[in-house]
């Protein structure tokens, strides 16, 4: 059955299949193409009459991922200009205005779309949840650094799409007012960025970081892979110049010097940049509930696929450990706990606290510090809460553990399209639990289990149910500083 919402741009058609309505391919800023390319997100042309909503938009130029992480990751490839669009899952009858779930998708900045199975929202419809996901420029085109274009005009996007929000969801069942930002990975890293822009301020009120840590970087070190792209094509490094370069050429380059990297062996790649516009270099402490954590073995995602995890040996690690600057009574630590321990696995076990779970406990921590948190919001009778997870169910595909992105399926209660990551057998009553709390936590800003204090209270989602852990391996974390 076809349903018609109405947009300050125009009316669009979606359809009712099993009791939700689904809107696809809804465009929320002009193609970034043309005249628009890489410029700030332009407003969308309206239009007359019903448009249709009925399939996935473009996604944004990318290359897939290397193998075999393009089997373990599938993505989903789209042609078309129009690929700042967006997704909206939602009950199909009008009544409460109901809380609303905004994704934004990882992939290092350079990979994904919200077109993936992966991310039906479905099942937070059927939960009394509007879920959006969202496409946003990636690679060079999102977050390339040049002299003549604005900078983090990914991020801009993301921005543009949670204005659209605001100004439209209403139309489709949503509350404008109580909005929750939820990303995995790059998505993760970009809400910590979003959390801090004037340009973004109002736009969401609580916001959900998995397995992405605050991180960003100068200007100048951004700029490092546009500069080396350019020495490729033989092109000075300005946006103009790379707009005269073939799509495909451009791509082709990019995948050459940034698609064989990672973020815990590192390698050239793009990041979001601090530019005092979008991203200031003094930002002011995030005053919106959080829920954040990490997966437990993160770093399998990379080691284990690629063989890494057992080509790393003694002499490896001692190099990694000079390469990253680690200390020496570091590594004895974590070889202490892990005393039949592989080289591989105690470098990847660092390198997750390292990258992951060391910045997000330190986020939790700052917000217990700063005292302005302390005091209630406007309107509010309570400070802002902060709480922590942790995922430790392991998968048994290719031995991949409790890795980087398993969660996903569990969140959207998906298993059936997380099979990749996850093998056919996944526990449904933990993705039950899960779904739950971040269905909870959209609802109320409370997920069901301790507020982060200085006791750092964790909640362990695991096989055969979950716990609470106070300060899980703090020792280790301890450590680093």
């Amino acid at each position: 059955m076809d349903i018609i919402a109405t947009t300050l741009q125009g009316k669009v058609r979606g359809r009712v299949e099993k009791g939700i309505a689904s809107y696809r391919g809804i465009p929320y800023a002009a193609a970034p193409f043309g005249v628009h390319r890489f410029r700030a997100p332009a407003p969308v042309e309206p239009w007359e009459g019903i448009r249709d909503a009925l399939e996935f938009g473009p996604t944004a130029p990318q290359r897939p991922y290397r193998p075999p992480l393009d089997q373990l990751i599938p993505d989903v490839d789209i042609p078309g200009e129009e690929c700042l669009n967006l997704n909206v899952w939602a009950p199909p009858t009008a009544g409460e205005p109901l809380p609303v779930l905004v994704w934004i998708h990882g992939g290092s900045l350079r990979n994904g779309s919200a077109a993936m199975p992966l991310y039906d929202g479905r099942a937070f419809a059927r939960d009394g949840v509007v879920l959006v996901s969202i496409n946003y420029r990636l690679g060079v085109e999102g977050f390339g650094v040049f002299p003549d274009a604005p900078d983090n005009r990914g991020l801009l996007d993301q921005i543009a799409a949670l204005t659209w929000v605001r100004d439209n969801i209403a139309g489709f069942g949503g509350d404008p007012g109580c909005v929750t930002v939820c990303g995995e990975s790059a998505g993760a890293t970009s809400i910590a960025a979003l959390l801090t822009s004037p340009r973004a301020a109002g736009l969401f009120h609580r916001a959900i970081l998995q397995s992405g840590p605050p991180h960003t970087v100068t200007r100048e070190k951004g700029a490092g892979t546009v500069r080396a792209m350019a020495r490729t094509l033989r092109v000075p490094a300005t946006a103009e110049e790379f707009a005269r370069v073939d799509r495909e050429r451009l791509l082709d380059v990019q995948d050459g010097l940034t698609g064989g990297a990672d973020p815990v062996s590192g390698g050239p790649g793009f990041h979001i940049v601090v530019d005092d516009d979008v991203v200031p270099a003094d930002p002011p402490p995030p005053s919106v509930d959080l829920l954040l954590g990490c997966n437990r073995e993160e770093y399998r995602l990379w080691f284990v696929p690629s063989g890494a995890l057992d080509r790393v040996n003694r002499l490896t690690l001692r190099l990694a450990l000079l390469k990253f600057r680690i200390p020496g009574r570091v590594a004895r630590l974590y070889r202490a706990g892990r005393p039949d321990a592989k080289p591989g696995v105690i470098l990847g076990e660092m390198a997750t606290d390292l990258l992951l779970r060391g910045p997000l406990n330190r986020l939790a921590d700052s917000r217990l510090a700063d005292s302005r948190l302390g005091d209630p919001r406007p309107g509010d009778a309570r400070p802002v809460r902060t709480y922590f997870y942790e995922f430790t169910w392991r998968s048994p595909v290719l031995g991949l553990g409790a890795c980087h992105a398993l969660e996903i399926g569990f969140v959207f209660d998906n298993l059936r399209h997380g099979e990749a990551l996850s093998g056919p057998d996944a526990p449904q009553p933990l993705a039950d639990v899960m779904h739950r709390a971040w269905v909870d936590f959209a609802t109320s800003g409370d997920p069901g289990w301790t507020a982060w204090d200085a006791r750092r209270p964790v909640r362990v989602f695991g096989h055969p149910g979950t716990s609470m852990v106070l300060a899980p391996r703090q020792e280790e974390l301890r450590a680093w500083l």
